[in-house]
C-alpha cells in the first residue's frame, strides 16, 4: 500500500482466523459449507467496528467458498425497530457486503427456542427463579467468592414446566421471575453461575407484535440461532471470550451434532472517535450531533455523508489484518486509505473556502478567457477541463499577508505569484475598510507569462488557486475534525458530553467560492479542491439552490511510514 508498511501493525495477524477454519476443515470437523454470520442487534446503526466484524466472517465465508448470513438478533423488544433493521441492510450492500437472500431474524426461531428450554427444564438442566434482581447479585458471588444456590434451584420438573408455561401465557408481571440454567454456582467463570436464560417483557415486538411475553436471553438465544442456521464458525469480538464456555453448554446440552464453533478476534478502537452503541445512542437521542449519520461519527451512514467510500473503508480494514487482542488504530490510517483511493480517481476543481477579492487592473474589461486545466495532475484519462478568468478573481485569505514572515512564498505587496493555470500576478495595492480589515486587492498581470505558454523568464515560488469573480458558484463548506477532545474522557463519568465533544469538530464556512463545473455537482460526488483537501457533496443540506461541500479529510498525510 504506496510506501507505508501498514502490515506490520502490532498484535495483527490478517491469517490467524483463517488458519482455525482451515484446521477444522482439513480436521474434517463439519460435514456442511462454510458459513458464517454477522447477527446485529437492530437497535443502532452499524459503525466502523461493525464492519470490521462483517468483513472478518465474510471474507471466511468467500475465501472458503462458503456462505455468509446476515442474522437480526432481535430478541430484546424494547429497543429494536424497522429503522435500524433497514438501516442496516443498506449500509451492507452500500459496502459491497450484500447478504442477498440470507437474512434472518433470530424471533422467526422464537417457537424452536422456547422448545429448547422446555427440552432443559425437562433435562433437569434449568430452573423458574423467583430472586429479585438485587437477591441475584446479592446470592451470585464475587470474582473471589463463590456463588450460593437459589433456594428455588431444586424445585421439581414439573413444577419447573407449569411455571415456565404460566410465564409464556402472560400470568406474571415484567421481572416477576427468570428461566435460568442449572450450571455450577462456583464457577470461577461468572457466567456460567446458573445465568438467565428467559426474561418475561410485556412489550410489542416490531415483528412478531404481541405474540410473546417472554424473551431469551443474548447467551443463550444466540448459540441456537447459529445451530438451527447452520452456522460453522461464530466469529465475535473477543469480549464474548469467557462467553464461549456457556455457548458450548447450551448447545452440547441440546444434543447437537457438529455444533458451531465460536472463536474470537480482538476488537477495533480508533482513535478520536466514538464506537459503542451505548454512546452513539446517547449521542444521537441527546442532540449532541446531527443523527445517525453525523459526519464525525463513524457509524457507515457518517462516513458515507462524510464522503469515504467503501472502497477505502474495506482497504482499511483488510489492510490492518485481524487483531488477535483489543487494539486501538490512528484514525490517520483510514484517512490515509481514503487519499490512496481518491488520488487517481477525482478531478481537482478550485475552490475558495474563504475569499479575498483581487482587481487585475490591467486586465481587459469585459474579457472572459477560458482556461485548459487538467482535471487531475495524476491521471491524464480524466481529461482537462475549460475554467474562465476575468478582470476580478477570488483568492484564499490565507494566500495573502501583507506583511510576510520569512518563508511565506505567497501573494504580498510587491511580490509576484501564479495563478494556477493562468497568469503571473503582483500585489500593487491593499484595500481595506473602515476597520482596517484587507477587503481587496489591485493587482497586475503579465500576459507573457499564460501557463502553457513556454514562458522562461523570471520565476516566482508560489502558486495559488482562484476562481473567476463573475463566475463564481456560491457554496457552504462544512470542516470537520475529531469529535471528542481526547479521548481518555470518553468513560470519565464525571464529565458532561458538552466536557467531553471538541467544540470545533464541525466549523460551517458560509461565502465560499467554487468553479461554474460544480453548479450541479451530484449528491455524494468527491473532488480534491486544489490545496484544500478532498470534499464531497453534503447529501442532508445540499439543494437546488445551495450547495454544500463536506470536508473528508485535509491533503496532508499524517499517517506516517513505519
Amino acid at each position: 500500500m504506496s510506501e507505508i508498511d501498514i502490515n506490520k501493525l502490532e498484535n495483527m495477524d490478517s491469517n490467524f482466523i483463517q488458519k482455525i477454519v482451515g484446521q477444522d476443515i482439513e480436521e474434517g470437523a463439519f460435514s456442511r459449507s462454510i458459513c458464517t454470520r454477522f447477527p446485529p442487534e437492530p437497535n443502532g446503526y452499524l459503525h466502523i467496528g461493525s464492519a470490521y466484524a462483517i468483513n472478518i466472517s465474510h471474507t471466511i465465508a468467500k475465501k472458503y467458498d462458503g456462505i455468509f448470513n446476515l442474522r437480526f438478533d432481535d430478541t430484546n423488544p424494547l429497543k429494536e425497530d424497522i429503522e435500524f433493521v433497514n438501516s442496516i441492510i443498506d449500509d451492507m450492500k452500500w459496502m459491497g457486503y450484500d447478504p442477498g437472500d440470507r437474512i434472518f431474524y433470530g424471533s422467526d426461531y422464537s417457537d424452536q427456542i422456547y422448545d429448547y428450554a422446555v427440552q432443559l427444564i425437562r433435562k433437569g438442566l434449568a430452573y423458574v427463579d423467583d430472586l429479585s434482581p438485587e437477591q441475584m447479585r446479592e446470592y451470585r458471588g464475587t470474582l473471589t467468592e463463590p456463588g450460593k444456590d437459589s433456594p428455588y434451584r431444586n424445585r421439581s420438573i414439573e413444577e419447573n414446566l407449569d411455571l415456565f408455561e404460566r410465564m409464556k401465557n402472560g400470568e406474571f408481571p415484567s421481572g416477576a421471575k427468570i428461566l435460568r440454567a442449572k450450571i455450577d454456582m462456583s464457577s470461577p467463570n461468572m457466567n456460567m453461575r446458573d445465568p438467565a436464560i428467559y426474561r418475561i417483557q410485556h412489550a410489542h415486538h416490531y415483528r412478531t407484535g404481541d405474540k410473546w411475553c417472554v424473551y431469551p436471553m443474548y447467551d443463550y438465544a444466540h448459540p441456537l440461532q447459529d445451530a438451527i442456521e447452520g452456522i460453522t464458525h461464530s466469529l465475535c469480538s473477543i469480549e464474548f471470550r469467557d462467553h464461549r464456555p456457556l455457548y458450548e453448554w447450551v448447545l452440547n446440552s441440546l444434543d447437537f451434532v457438529e455444533p458451531p464453533k465460536q472463536r474470537e478476534f480482538g476488537r477495533l478502537n480508533l482513535t478520536g472517535v466514538i464506537t459503542s452503541k451505548r454512546y452513539l445512542r446517547e449521542l444521537v437521542f441527546g442532540k449532541y450531533v446531527d443523527g445517525w449519520d453525523d459526519p464525525r461519527m463513524v457509524t457507515i451512514q457518517g462516513l458515507r455523508r462524510r464522503g469515504f467510500t467503501p472502497e477505502s473503508i474495506k482497504r482499511f480494514l483488510d489492510e490492518i489484518g485481524v487483531a488477535k487482542a483489543e487494539s486501538t488504530v490512528d484514525i490517520s490510517m483510514l484517512e490515509h486509505c481514503l487519499r490512496e483511493d481518491l488520488k487517481p480517481k477525482v478531478i481537482s476543481p478550485m475552490a475558495v473556502i474563504r475569499p479575498l477579492k483581487v482587481v487585475i487592473t490591467n486586465y481587459p474589461e469585459d474579457t472572459v478567457e477560458m482556461l485548459t486545466i487538467a482535471n487531475n495532475s495524476e491521471n491524464e484519462a480524466l481529461g482537462s477541463r475549460e475554467v474562465p478568468f476575468s478582470k476580478v478573481v477570488y483568492i484564499e485569505q490565507d494566500d495573502f499577508m501583507e506583511n510576510p514572515v520569512k518563508g511565506y512564498n505567497r501573494l504580498a505587496p510587491g511580490v509576484e505569484v501564479r495563478l494556477k493555470g493562468a497568469y503571473f500576478i503582483k500585489c500593487e495595492e491593499v484595500v481595506k475598510n473602515a476597520g482596517g480589515e484587507i477587503i481587496e486587492l489591485k493587482c497586475t498581470y503579465d500576459p507573457a507569462t499564460k501557463s502553457g505558454s513556454g514562458f522562461e523568464g523570471r520565476k516566482v515560488k508560489g502558486t495559488i488557486h482562484w476562481v473567476s469573480a463573475a463566475h463564481a458558484v456560491p457554496a457552504e463548506v462544512h470542516l470537520y475534525d475529531k469529535l471528542l477532545l481526547d479521548d481518555s474522557l470518553l468513560k470519565d463519568e464525571t464529565k458532561t458530553w458538552e466536557e467531553k465533544l471538541n467544540p470545533d469538530s464541525k466549523i460551517v464556512v458560509t461565502g465560499c467560492v467554487v468553479e461554474p463545473i460544480l453548479r450541479d455537482a451530484p449528491i455524494e460526488s468527491k473532488y480534491q479542491f486544489i490545496r484544500q483537501g478532498y470534499f464531497c457533496v453534503d447529501k442532508k443540506y445540499t439543494t437546488a439552490d445551495h450547495l454544500v461541500f463536506n470536508r473528508i479529510v485535509p491533503l496532508k498525510d499524517s499517517w506516517k511510514k513505519r
